[in-house]
């Protein structure tokens, strides 16, 4: 079954995603995920499962600093791996609602 998706591509429905559903959105966005995109995808996932909300871009920071260290803790690495809003793209992909402050 095709997942639901609103006008701007997220998951209606967080229960359709699933690793193939990510790949599909990824591929959509013009990204091929690696271990490094799953490592952050893993991450924020596990972030709204305790909070229930989409980590902002700061937070997704900070989350992956504390998880991966400071190499990968800071926007430069995540906008390498989700390009223009990272938050809001990774948020995407890992079948999370949008960031409350994403445009």
């Amino acid at each position: 079954m095709e997942p639901q998706l609103d006008k701007e591509g997220f998951l209606t429905q967080l229960s359709q995603w699933n690793e193939s559903v990510a790949a599909n959105i990824a591929n959509q966005e013009g990204i091929e995920l690696t271990a490094n995109h799953w490592q952050v995808l893993h991450l924020i996932r596990d972030f709204y499962i305790q909070y229930d909300l989409s980590p902002t871009t700061r937070v997704l920071v900070k989350i992956v600093k504390d998880n991966l260290g400071e190499d990968k803790g800071n926007s430069i690495y995540l906008m390498g791996l989700f390009t223009g809003k990272p938050a809001k793209l990774a948020a995407k992909i890992a079948g999370l609602p949008k960031p409350a402050n994403c445009d």
